[in-house]
C-alpha cells in the first residue's frame, strides 16, 4: 500500500536514489537536507514513515530521533556510517525502529521500508490518534481541527502546538517545553514567539464560542488545554 515517506539525508545523490526507490514502490517521497528541516516537515506532513540519516547540518538524526519520539510513534529507519554496537544501540534506544549501515543497498532499504510499514498498519498504528477533549476534536492524521463541529483553519506551528496540549489535557506546559516539542532545536524561538503563536490559535478556536476558553494560561508556568473547556467567567482572567 502507498505510503507517505518523509527522507531526511543530506547527500543529495543518496537521497535522490533513495527517493527513485520508494516512488518505484508508489510511496509519496518527500526529501529534507537537514534535522531542523526533518522536524519541522514531520510535525507539519505527518508522514507514515521517516528514512533519517543520522550525520545531518544543524540538528543530527539521533537528536530529531529523539525530539520526535516525544509526541510520535511514526517509523523510523536511521541510516548510519557508524558501525559501532553502541552508536547502533542509541540509536534504537533513542525510538528508531530499524537501522541501516553505509553503504547499503536500495532494493534493501525498499524491503526493510515494506517491513516496517507492515508491522506498523498491523499493529494499528498506521495513523496518529484523534484527540477530543470537550467539543474540541484534534485529527493529527488529516491535520484537521473542529469546535463545536465547526472547521478550523490553524498554521502548522499552531496545529503543533495544539496537537501538543491536547496529548495530556489539564497539564500544564512551559514555554521551554512546547518550544522543545514544536520547534526543536531552532535557537531563534523566544517564549514570546510561543504566547504569540497561543494568542492566534485562542482566536481562532474561540472566535464565536460564546466565550469557551480552550488553552488556559497557567501563571508562572506556561498553558493548558482545559480537560473540560467551559466559558470564562465575566471579568476572569486568561
Amino acid at each position: 500500500m502507498p505510503a507517505r515517506i518523509l527522507v531526511a539525508e543530506d547527500d543529495v545523490k543518496q537521497a535522490q536514489l533513495i527517493r527513485i526507490y520508494l516512488e518505484r514502490e508508489g510511496h509519496d517521497v518527500q526529501v529534507v537536507a537537514d534535522g531542523r528541516s526533518a522536524i519541522d516537515r514531520a510535525r507539519a506532513s505527518r508522514p507514515d514513515l521517516i528514512v533519517l540519516d543520522v550525520m545531518m547540518p544543524h540538528v543530527d538524526g539521533l537528536d530529531v530521533c529523539r525530539i520526535l519520539r516525544m509526541d510520535s510513534r511514526v517509523p523510523i529507519l536511521l541510516l548510519t556510517a557508524r558501525s559501532t554496537e553502541e552508536d547502533l544501540l542509541l540509536g534504537l534506544d533513542l525510538g528508531a525502529d530499524d537501522y541501516m549501515t553505509k553503504p547499503y543497498s536500495p532494493r534493501e532499504l525498499t524491503a526493510r521500508v515494506r517491513a516496517l510499514l507492515r508491522r506498523a498498519r498491523a499493529a494499528g498504528d498506521e495513523r496518529p490518534p484523534v484527540f477530543t477533549v470537550g467539543d474540541l476534536e484534534i485529527d493529527t492524521a488529516r491535520f484537521e481541527v473542529r469546535a463545536a463541529g465547526d472547521p478550523v483553519s490553524l498554521t502548522g506551528k499552531e496545529f503543533a502546538i495544539l496537537a501538543v496540549l491536547a496529548g495530556e489535557p489539564g497539564r500544564a506546559f512551559t514555554r521551554a517545553q512546547i518550544i522543545d516539542r514544536v520547534f526543536g532545536f531552532d535557537q531563534n524561538v523566544l517564549e514570546r514567539t510561543v504566547d504569540a503563536h497561543v494568542m492566534n490559535l485562542r482566536r481562532k478556536l474561540e472566535r464565536g464560542r460564546g466565550g469557551v476558553r480552550y488553552v488556559e494560561t497557567v501563571y508562572g508556568r506556561g498553558y493548558r488545554l482545559a480537560a473540560q473547556p467551559s466559558a470564562a467567567p465575566g471579568g476572569g482572567t486568561r
